[in-house]
Parts: structure tokens; sequence; C-alpha cells
């Protein structure tokens, strides 16, 4: 469906709003909808009648983000949708289509992995949006093609889907993008533990009683945030919140088996074991604030590392800055990959 909001924002392209049916979220635990909104970004030439086919860049949101929140107008800011416009109107980039990805679950999000507990999200992006877009615009059908780019948990998802799923995508930029787990998650385990404490360390009366509140603490935040990667990376069952967690829940000790199961997707740990993968893509992108509160700068200096010990180039960038509103850096990602696509 056509918007207007493209006018409302002040877009030379247009915005489409389409819905598509998951098979890949279908019935998930959680009872998140398997009807996802797919937000599609179409350059000022493209002509719904004429020939010309274009390259997609496929953008995934950050934990507790949306489709819908990509696309959020945000005073003294520019969305990844304003920068791509801004940047093709100015020439600084070739025309391009933008996908916004929806990856949000009730637990705040799904780091785009298939999951017994959230459902295939790898599989949904790659099956199924992917398939809907080819299907219905006009594009460049094909790994050459494709990019695909993200902040924060959104950039650790474009890392996990092009070692994952090669041949989907040509090439990937993750901007602050969770990694070397061992620096950034740990620090939230203490304050998450007394947290479910208070709620007799039971998992799904501290669910529901976050979604009754209308307003919520930091702790509870965070504790959330801990259980949206428990659900994707250690789930215990097919189970609603049955879940778990790298530490004990009673006693607070570490697991170090459960937190084994963790760094088994963190890049840093994984990008050694995929240098195939990782060696068709045409540009390998990783940037992150100096001052981020994750340390994620840490992690993707160590990906960085990781990918030229491989024999493998990456552009890596650091700069003066923490891990929100970083939105900015959309400047140099989207051109690079752009230009590096069919």
């Amino acid at each position: 469906m056509e918007s207007n909001y493209a006018r409302a924002m002040g877009l030379a392209g247009s915005l489409r709003f389409d819905a598509i049916e998951s098979p890949a979220l279908a019935g998930n635990p959680l009872g998140d909808p398997a009807r996802r909104a797919v937000i599609v970004y179409l350059p000022p030439s493209y002509d719904a009648e004429g020939s010309r086919r274009y390259p997609v860049l496929y953008c995934l949101h950050g934990y507790t983000g949306s489709a819908l929140g990509l696309v959020a107008a945000r005073p003294w800011e520019r969305n990844v949708v304003q920068w791509m416009d801004l940047l093709i109107a100015q020439r600084r980039m070739p025309e391009a289509i933008l996908v916004l990805v929806d990856g949000f679950t009730r637990l705040g999000g799904s780091q785009y992995i298939d999951s017994i507990h959230n459902g295939a999200y790898a599989s949904y992006v790659v099956r199924d949006v992917v398939e809907h877009v080819d299907r219905s615009y006009r594009t460049m059908a094909h790994e050459g093609g494709r990019a695909v780019l993200g902040k924060s948990s959104g950039g650790f998802g474009a890392m996990h889907l092009v070692m994952e799923h090669p041949g989907t995508f040509g090439a990937f930029a993750s901007h602050s993008g969770d990694a070397y787990f061992r620096y950034a998650s740990p620090p939230s385990f203490k304050s998450v533990q007394r947290t479910l404490e208070r709620h007799e360390f039971e998992i799904a009366a501290f669910v529901e009683s976050f979604e009754r509140r209308h307003k919520r603490a930091q702790a509870e935040y965070e504790t959330m945030e801990m259980l949206g990667y428990a659900a994707a990376y250690s789930p215990r069952s097919a189970r609603a919140f049955d879940l778990d967690l790298p530490f004990d829940l009673r006693s607070g000790e570490m697991r170090d088996d459960v937190f084994a199961r963790w760094l088994a997707f963190d890049p840093v740990e994984r990008v050694p074991l995929r240098g195939a993968e990782l060696g068709r893509l045409r540009l390998r992108y990783l940037d992150c604030g100096r001052r981020d509160e994750y340390g994620l700068d840490i992690g993707a200096r160590l990906v960085a590392e990781r990918m030229r010990a491989l024999g493998l180039d990456v552009r890596h960038e650091e700069f003066d800055d923490d891990h929100r509103n970083v939105g900015y850096r959309y400047e140099i990602s989207l051109p690079a990959l752009a230009a590096v696509l069919d």
C-alpha cells in the first residue's frame, strides 16, 4: 500500500507499507503475530510500469525496535529512510530500494535467529521477506544485488545472517552490533537475578508484571533484554518462558554451560569458523562509538581483527560517540553498500 507519509517526511522517493504472512513465524510459543509489516522505500526513478531493476538494502532494527520505528520522525535527526533519500538526491549513492524488516517479539527482539522459543526469524528474513520483495518489486534478485545492515541487535543480525545464510546477501554493515558477549552481557546479570528474585524466580510472572506496568525501572528493562537474548541463544524448550539463563536464578552463580551456548552465537567466536561464508562478501563493514556503554567498540574491533586474520578485507571505523542516536552513521554505510552491489 502506497503511503502519503513519504510526502509528510519530504521524501523525493516513495514508501510502501506491505504486510506478509510469515510461515516461519506461525505458531511461535510467545504468540507473536506471523503477519508482519514490511516497509519499502522506492527511489525517485522507480516506475511500476518500467523495466529497470534495482539493488536492495535490507535494514534490521535494534532491540525494542520495529519496522515502524525505523520510519519514525525524530527532532534534529534523520531516520534511515531520510538518509537514503537525501544521499540519492545529492548523488552520493546510486538509486536502490530500501526494505525495513520487523523483528520485534514479546520479549523485545528476536536477534534475527531461528529459535524454538521465538520462531524462525532468520528464515523469516531470508525466505519470507526476501521472496516477497523480489516478487513484488523490480529487484536484482540475487546475492550480488542485496545487502543487509543494522544497528545494535540489527548489526548483530546482519552479521548472523551473512554467516548463517550465505548466498542471500552480497555485503553487510554493522553499526554498534552486538559482539564480544564476555564484555557486553555479564554486567547486567546481577541486576537481572535480583529483579527475578522479587518475582519468586518465575519468568512468566515477571513478564506479565512488566507488561501491566505503565512505567518500568531500568533494572526491569535490563531483565527483559536478557530474557530476549536467552530466548534466542539458550531456550530450553518450545514452551513459552522456558529459558536457560547464564546464571543460577537463586544463587546468581554463573552457569558456564549456558553462557557457552550464548558464545556460540557471538560474532567474535564465530568469525574464525566462517571464512568461506564471509569470503564471498563484497563488503564487510563495522563501526562503533568509542564510548559505547556496552563495550561493543571492543567487540567490533575484535570481529575486524578476526576477519583480517582470515585474510579478509574489512572496513572498520571507530568514532567519538556512545551507543545512542548514531543514525548519522548511515551517511557512510548506505553509499558504501550500494557501491558494491550490481
